[in-house]
């Protein structure tokens, strides 16, 4: 036990054991709830595979270099190198079936509201200027700015109050294009 503890606490062992207690800390704050993962979970689980890897060859391998009494700042530099190699090589094998396992977080888009309901928060909407509210996917609010091209003579005008479709992104202008639609036709509308 004590030959173990010396390998972990010696050169180039505590450079990756540093490594391994923030993943294991980053690890803790999540299931605590005080962190939430930065990182997609592909990442992170990628990342921990590799500090775990590399810590334990170079406890590994600083085990061999004092069994075999080599000393001196090339042969740790060798092991703390094979270490690293190792555990991209090994991370790299075992993540390719994990991969497909850990569902991927998708990051939210403006084109995730294309296809809602909003409400016209502005006096009016026309081709230079409007504002409404949507609801996101999560329940989340935002104020976008929308667009509104009357193309039927008969087509109302949407005003504050009114309940329109997002049908289209323009990424150049930064808007959405919005159209009149009830409300009860939404598919995303909360049941009463």
């Amino acid at each position: 036990m004590t030959e173990f503890i010396h390998a972990a606490l010696a050169f180039p062992a505590v450079v990756l054991g540093a490594l391994l207690v923030i993943v294991l800390a980053y690890w803790l704050l999540v299931v605590v709830g005080l962190l939430d993962p930065a990182a997609t979970m592909v990442t992170a689980v990628a990342l921990s595979l590799f500090a775990a890897l590399a810590w334990f060859a170079g406890v590994a391998g600083a085990v061999l270099l004092h069994r075999e009494d080599l000393t001196g700042r090339v042969p740790e530099i060798g092991v703390l190198a094979a270490a690293i190699l190792v555990s991209v090589l090994i991370t790299r094998l075992l993540m390719r079936p994990l991969r497909y396992m850990i569902p991927e977080e998708k990051l939210p888009s403006r084109r995730d509201f294309v296809g809602r309901m909003c409400v016209i928060r502005t006096s009016r909407v026309d081709l230079t200027y409007g504002q409404a509210e949507v609801r996101a996917e999560d329940g989340s609010a935002a104020v976008i700015q929308v667009r509104q091209q009357r193309n039927q003579s008969g087509e109302e005008i949407l005003k504050a109050g009114d309940t329109a479709l997002i049908f289209d992104y323009d990424a150049d202008g930064q808007f959405f294009w919005v159209m009149p639609y009830d409300a009860e036709l939404d598919p995303h509308r909360p049941p009463n």
